[in-house]
């Protein structure tokens, strides 16, 4: 029984993908730009917002800009692997630096909220 089989992925269904995953980037960089003129527009509207609470929204919308354009790489780098032992490699490398990323987003925004909350509180 041979256990070496070579599985490496055809070259059209590494085009397909990488035009599959470009499109989808594009796509999300079109909403992205929607979410950020709605977000300027909806500044503008309420000037009673804090500070500090823009600065959670500001964060929340950049951390989740972030993750999604981390995903977005993970699948360039998956389209172009040449074998499942390549895949599996990308996937694990990406998951610990996710997982490192969300534990900080996460602090981060905790403090910011502590502090709009404070901030609020401040105010009354």
């Amino acid at each position: 029984m041979n256990n070496n089989l070579n599985l490496e992925i055809p070259a059209e269904v590494r085009e397909f993908a990488e035009k599959t995953v470009e499109q989808a980037r594009k796509a999300f960089d079109s909403f992205v730009a929607a979410a950020q003129k709605a977000t300027a527009q909806s500044e503008a509207a309420a000037e009673s917002m804090t500070a500090s609470a823009k600065e959670v929204s500001s964060k929340a919308i950049g951390f989740a800009e972030a993750n999604v354009k981390a995903a977005f790489d993970l699948a360039e780098k998956l389209v172009q692997a040449k074998d499942p032992k390549e895949i599996l490699a990308i996937q694990s490398e990406y998951l610990k630096s996710q997982v490192a990323s969300v534990q900080e987003q996460a602090k981060v925004l905790g403090d910011a909220v502590k502090k709009a909350v404070s901030s609020a509180t401040e105010t009354k």
